[in-house]
């Protein structure tokens, strides 16, 4: 178990400094390619409403992908995490420009004064982040767990897709048992059905 944990901890750090030493323009072209193929992509261009992420460090930018999808004139939801409890409220976004404020975290999170919550089974399409990923749709996330809980809550027909650079993608990723898989992994240079 220890091994494990030691072996995402490198994994994590090889990413890091894989990421960080990208050019500001070649991460934005890069990125630019993601969003291309995601906004090309069937299973999101007949989605209504799309479980979306706001980007923590060495995930793919998504602050672009927010504002295309709002432009598209779908329905973005929001995932809101309770760490203590281990829960996770979904939050419906009706415009990213107002009604988004900065977390306790730092990052941008759903007004939980304007954003009104849906149910999981309304979501078509998940987009999850994640650090590294293996062409089996195994991910490594930021470490907290939150992707892995909410993960199998999500209905069995909603496509989970996971956005990253194709550096960002492994031979392997290390896992334990509670690791949850993504079904299809969207990169600069291609688009990966889970085998």
């Amino acid at each position: 178990m220890e091994e494990i944990r030691e072996a995402k901890r490198e994994l994590r750090e090889k990413i890091e400094k894989t990421i960080n030493a990208l050019s500001e323009e070649e991460y934005r072209a890069r990125i630019g390619e993601i969003e291309t193929r995601l906004f090309d992509f069937a299973n999101f261009l007949e989605s209504r409403i799309v479980l979306l992420y706001v980007n923590d460090k060495n995930e793919v930018d998504t602050r672009s992908i927010l504002q295309k999808t709002h432009d598209y004139g779908k329905i973005i939801i929001l995932p809101v995490f309770n760490p203590e409890k281990g829960g996770v409220r979904l939050l419906k976004v009706d415009d990213p420009n107002q009604d988004l404020v900065v977390s306790p975290g730092g990052l941008l999170a759903p007004n939980l004064q304007r954003c009104r919550e849906v149910p999981m089974e309304c979501i078509d399409i998940a987009i999850i982040p994640g650090v590294a990923v293996d062409e089996k749709g195994g991910r490594l996330g930021a470490g907290d767990g939150t992707y892995d809980r909410l993960i199998p809550k999500l209905p069995i027909t909603t496509r989970k897709v996971l956005l990253a650079l194709e550096d960002q993608v492994v031979p392997q990723v290390p896992a334990e048992s509670h690791d949850k898989h993504v079904d299809i992994i969207i990169t600069d240079k291609r688009i990966i059905y889970k085998i």
